[in-house]
């Protein structure tokens, strides 16, 4: 990497391969704590971390049919009875080994490893999930590059169910000068691309479709995909308000995923997923994925507590729609669903693997 303007930058955690900071223009654009301890007490919201052993919710919290048996799950989902986000303690509150500086596709970046053993939280069998993060400057703008890739390396099965995204802790902290530094992707992530205003009203979307896995009264998809009710088309922006519109749904770029979708899209072509700014800051991300769906959240159940640092700092709590999650993933439920599992079943001797792509800048 050549760049070297020190008002853009990342800082990491090695809980959840978390990201903490992600600077652009002096401003850190996505919702996080002031110190890494506050991750492992006060992080109901998942900020910033690396999701796993699957993605979003799976239905009943019950795997049937897999290596010829059923599994149950944590049940973890509120009022639902789903299992959400990987169980009650999934990937993101997992410490992973790292940071370690590699170069990546001749990129500068970091590397983090975390092994999920057989049993976790339910899951059958024993997985490796490496995840790098590669960032520099491209033509004026902060870029920041998330690879995931996990390996069924145990022998207790022949095979297992994997999804990675972030949404994002501590034994070890980096934060550097984008000439030194790499970043995380950022699923929760939450992101505020107005820093200092209390919700994200005004702030302009655009996303990469308007079509939805349609949800039954627990979360769960129909398997029904249809259009999302007052969002215009691919490529048409709407500005969100101060309660409406209110999302937190599964958008679908590819519909024919279930047949077509390779276990590991990494070689597939970067596609647009959503782009947002806000007219006050004048700040812009632009997200891009391999994944064939994203999860779009504006936030509305959104609490991060007041908390005070070891020097007595008081950081006062944020509420509903501060921050606006967006995470590239397969369909919700892929892992339950017997004819969407070809996405995420996961055999010995396979790679699922899965690339994210946020270009950043201010205007």
């Amino acid at each position: 990497m050549t760049a070297t303007n020190p008002d853009s930058s990342f800082t990491f955690f090695s809980q959840g391969a978390l990201i903490q900071e992600f600077k652009v223009a002096g401003h850190n654009i996505v919702q996080s704590f002031p110190e890494a301890k506050f991750y492992s007490t006060h992080n109901d919201a998942y900020l910033g971390e690396t999701i796993g052993r699957t993605t979003n919710r799976v239905k009943g919290a019950k795997l049937e049919n897999l290596n010829g048996r059923n599994y149950e799950l944590a049940t973890n989902d509120g009022k639902n009875p789903n299992s959400l986000h990987g169980g009650t303690r999934g990937w993101g509150k997992q410490d992973f080994e790292g940071p370690k500086p590699v170069n990546r596709n001749g990129k500068e970046g970091v590397q983090f490893r975390y092994v999920s053993k057989d049993g976790e939280e339910g899951y059958p069998g024993t997985v490796e999930c490496l995840v790098w993060y590669t960032a520099g400057v491209e033509d004026g703008k902060t870029v920041l590059e998330a690879e995931y890739q996990v390996e069924l390396i145990g022998d207790e099965c022949d095979e297992t169910v994997v999804g990675v995204t972030n949404h994002r802790y501590m034994t070890a902290i980096l934060s550097w000068p984008l000439a030194k530094s790499m970043g995380t992707d950022c699923r929760c992530s939450y992101f505020h691309i107005n820093p200092g205003a209390a919700t994200t009203e005004g702030t302009v979307v655009t996303l990469g479709t308007n079509k939805y896995l349609e949800l039954d009264a627990h979360q769960i998809p129909t398997g029904q995909i249809t259009t999302f009710p007052d969002i215009p088309p691919a490529g048409k922006a709407f500005t969100l308000g101060a309660t409406e519109p209110a999302i937190d749904d599964c958008f679908v770029i590819d519909p024919d995923a279930p047949s077509s979708c390779p276990l590991d899209t990494r070689n597939q072509p970067l596609r647009h997923v959503a782009t947002i700014s806000h007219p006050d800051s004048g700040l812009h991300l632009e997200i891009k994925s391999t994944e064939p769906a994203f999860q779009f959240y504006t936030g509305d159940g959104l609490y991060i507590p007041e908390v005070e640092t070891d020097k007595g700092v008081k950081v006062g709590s944020r509420g509903k729609r501060s921050g606006i999650a967006i995470e590239p993933s397969r369909y919700v439920d892929c892992a339950g669903r017997e004819e969407w599992r070809g996405m995420c079943r996961l055999k010995k001797g396979q790679k699922w693997g899965a690339k994210s792509m946020y270009r950043a800048w201010k205007e």
